[in-house]
């Protein structure tokens, strides 16, 4: 039987756990209005404009998720 070596599997543990602790980002539906959401956000749109403008394009998304992509890219 082989000796047990905490110190090497401390590490070993720890390295693995950073590696399945990183975040994946994906992206977003409104990723592909960016453009446009943005120059109407700068034009004075809020984001129930902006959800509504994007229920025109037929996205269905919810407010918190239009001023969430704003707090990000706006």
């Amino acid at each position: 039987m082989s000796q047990f070596d905490a110190m090497s599997e401390l590490i070993r543990l720890r390295t693995n756990a950073g590696v399945r602790r990183k975040t994946h980002y994906r992206k977003s539906r409104l990723d592909r209005y960016a453009g446009e959401l943005l120059q109407l956000y700068r034009a004075g749109a809020r984001a129930a404009d902006l959800q509504r403008w994007l229920q025109e394009q037929r996205v269905a998304v919810a407010h918190s998720t239009v001023a969430r992509w704003l707090q990000k890219n706006g």
